[in-house]
């Protein structure tokens, strides 16, 4: 999209914010208007069929449902905990659809509420019950997570740099694991080619993080399961190679979308790990020490269940990334946080969008959403001819990195 070169209608200069479209979800045939109208729904029935719910969980379902399809925006009861702050979010949206309103904020509401009307947050017995907790150890118990750790005998002995080029990669690709992604949209190609990535500042992100460096490392988690794994196998020889001296891993405070990762998530693949024979058992080995002895801590901010944009972080927050030597965040939800979930040009350099966030900051991402930037030119031109769904389908990814300078590759 081209910047205008003519003042808006209130006279204000024009900016890339003003001219980006905030993505919403009255489209019809767009993304986001599938994530509401087709993948909601089924979430919806995935949970109920999931745990033997009462009827005061099945009407609560039932409402969502009719609201998501077919009502308008309301408050979260006056009974909640965080009823003030939501009210605060989503003053100017309540009594509006749920097509019509900002596309980040829409998704992350459709969960606050889906988890109140379990009774997650409730004094009864679902109180604190993950409602997406079978559909995350299923995953861990299949055949396809035996497969990716047997996998990792054979970088046993590959060369450091081999191996964390392996390990990078595969941490970029266990999105594709991604069970949202997977509830309406099926399992993405399963190969994963160099060619697949639209962008790749692999090389600047080893340079901020030589190895022997010591340094402190903040890696913002994205799903569990089969994605956290590899970020957790990344972790370990992050560690192990003095990439990073401490690791501090970001993860939700509360179940957020259907496969989020919270501390439960971390500790049952942690188990995985250590349960497995051969080189994966060490690594789980190893990062279970790494927690006892406080090289590996786990945190979780309530900002990561916020529907807001990391440019709108809290104090707090910014100063826990100001202190890391670098933040890599994973993963398409927070992909969209870091840069705003609008219709930016795609050739936005990333070091622009990101200019706010408080140090050298990386991204890992799977594209399964529309929003993105940092593109070259002829990438994007290949990308446009090639005829594919790109920007959504799970095929191509991303590393993006932008140093403390703001230099990025």
């Amino acid at each position: 999209m081209a910047e205008k070169t003519a003042h808006d209608s209130d006279g204000a200069p024009p900016t890339p914010e003003r001219d980006a479209q905030v993505i919403l979800s009255n489209e019809p045939g767009s993304f986001a208007r599938g994530v509401l109208a087709n993948r909601h729904p089924a979430l919806i029935e995935q949970v109920r069929d999931a745990f033997p719910y009462g009827p005061r969980q099945h009407e609560a379902l039932d409402a969502l449902l009719e609201q998501n399809n077919n009502g308008v925006i309301e408050p979260l009861a006056a009974s909640e905990s965080d009823h003030e702050q939501w009210s605060a979010w989503g003053r100017e949206l309540f009594g509006r659809s749920w097509f019509d309103a900002p596309f980040l904020w829409s998704e992350s509401y459709f969960y606050r509420r889906l988890l109140s009307a379990v009774g997650y947050f409730g004094r009864g017995p679902w109180q604190g019950v993950d409602p997406f907790a079978p559909f995350k150890r299923a995953e861990l118990r299949g055949t396809a997570v035996d497969e990716e750790l047997r996998a990792l005998d054979a970088l046993a002995d590959v060369p450091a740099d081999e191996r964390a080029t392996a390990l990078l990669h595969a941490s970029v690709w266990g999105n594709r694991a991604d069970l949202g992604f997977r509830v309406t949209e099926g399992d993405a190609a399963p190969g994963a080619a160099a060619d697949d990535l639209v962008a790749d500042d692999s090389a600047l992100l080893w340079q901020v993080l030589p190895a022997g460096a010591g340094v402190t490392v903040a890696v913002v988690a994205d799903n569990a399961g089969r994605e956290l794994i590899p970020d957790l196998i990344l972790i370990d020889h992050l560690l192990v190679h003095r990439h990073a001296e401490r690791l501090v891993l970001h993860v939700k405070p509360y179940p957020y979308y259907v496969s989020d990762a919270t501390t439960a998530d971390v500790v049952d693949c942690l188990r995985r790990l250590a349960e497995a024979p051969g080189e994966a058992g060490g690594i789980g080995s190893r990062l279970w020490d790494a927690m006892a002895t406080g090289r590996l801590e786990v945190r979780a901010h309530p900002f990561f269940c916020a529907p807001l944009p990391y440019e709108e972080m809290p104090g707090d927050l910014r100063a826990e990334f100001a202190a890391a030597t670098v933040t890599i965040l994973k993963g398409d939800l927070n992909y969209r946080r870091l840069v705003g979930d609008r219709m930016w040009a795609e050739t936005t350099p990333f070091a622009d969008r990101t200019a706010y966030f408080p140090g050298a900051v990386a991204a890992l991402r799977t594209l399964k959403s529309d929003v993105i930037v940092g593109l070259e030119q002829k990438t994007l031109e290949a990308l446009e001819r090639s005829g594919a769904a790109w920007r959504a389908s799970g095929t191509h990814a991303l590393i993006q990195v932008r140093g403390r300078t703001g230099r990025s590759c």
